[in-house]
């Protein structure tokens, strides 16, 4: 079942292409722009306006984000790699660059754990965020899930990824959901207990393109669909390689604009689907992120100026919806 995501209110339009949008440990919102910087936003009690400001400059295009156990941000910069930023006085600092020798060519979502330990995604090892597409339409499964524990160095816990996203810890850490856009699915990787090591699928068959990733109260999940599935696209995927290179060459000048359906999950540690939020005619379109606080959500975009607020009239609640999501391995309609 859908429920109507509430009209959305754009605020803080300087802030152009909030990729990402994740709360500091201040119940502040952090997101990263187009100009390479990541900023720090604060609603109004109202939520009718927000502040804005420049926190630091990455000189890249910073994306993912997450608050650090330090006070510091870590952000994944999609040109420049895994970065720690100091709000303080808008130092940054690389954390990695490459892994086993190999630049890190799309550096993509990021979480942290309580010790420090960090997990990370890298969307594709063939394509820059600028040609995001491509990998999506050639479909060959190049994208990666990353470690760095304290002190040491980056290493992959999950390869052959298709379009590797967003990415968020279980709220006891006992395993890490990572985001597979291009395969429309979260997928599971268990880090402790009897399964660790073992992946699996949280939630798969989903009606769109599910990007960012953010837990929230209750441990629920949260992710942004940042366009509808496509039938064309699902027809690619079962085409040969030669077809799907074929498709992208030719599309690649012309790409679609954003479809105005804006879809918005919140997904249980079970798998189940406690929301599933839908605004089909929205002014605010490809929203990529999704974030709580309080009594609203907050969407970013990658395309749109400012984040998107909607007012929810009490806190989401916890707890599945009758009908789409069916555990560890569930799926969900497309209503």
């Amino acid at each position: 079942m859908t429920e109507p995501l509430p009209y959305p209110r754009v605020l803080a339009p300087e802030a152009h292409g909030p990729e990402h949008v994740a709360l500091d440990t201040e119940g502040r919102i952090l997101t990263g722009t187009a100009d390479g910087a990541v900023r720090r936003l604060t609603l109004s009690p109202a939520r009718d306006r927000a502040g804005s400001e420049v926190i630091a400059r990455t000189g890249g295009r910073p994306l993912g984000l997450a608050p650090s156990p330090d006070g510091g941000v870590l952000v994944c910069d999609a040109r420049r790699g895994l970065l720690a930023v100091s709000p303080a006085d808008g130092a940054v600092r690389v954390l990695a660059d490459e892994v086993d020798g190999e630049p890190l060519r799309f550096c993509s979502n990021v979480a942290v754990a309580a010790d420090g330990t960090v997990y990370f995604t890298v969307s594709s090892r063939r394509y820059a965020l600028e040609a995001w597409l491509g990998d999506i339409l050639e479909h060959r499964g190049t994208g990666r899930l990353l470690r760095l524990t304290p002190g040491g160095r980056p290493e992959v816990l999950l390869d052959g990824l298709q379009f590797a996203n967003g990415v968020a810890l279980a709220e006891d850490e006992s395993f890490v959901a990572v985001v597979e856009t291009g395969a429309y699915r979260i997928s599971r990787l268990w880090l402790t207990g009897p399964r660790a090591g073992r992946r699996d699928t949280l939630l798969g068959g989903l009606p769109g393109f599910p990007d960012n990733l953010t837990r929230g109260p209750g441990g629920l999940f949260w992710v942004a669909l940042a366009g509808p599935r496509e039938p064309a696209v699902d027809w690619l995927h079962r085409a040969s390689p030669a077809v799907r290179r074929a498709a992208w060459r030719a599309v690649r000048r012309f790409a679609p604009g954003p479809r105005p359906t804006v879809r918005i999950l919140a997904v249980g540690a079970d798998g189940r689907v406690a929301h599933h939020l839908v605004h089909r005619r929205s002014p605010y379109r490809m929203a990529t992120s999704v974030c709580v606080t309080g009594r609203h959500l907050v969407l970013g975009s990658l395309v749109e100026r400012g984040v998107a607020v909607c007012d929810l009239g009490s806190p989401p609640v916890p707890g599945p919806q009758p009908g789409p999501g069916s555990g560890a391995q569930g799926t969900i309609a497309s209503t």
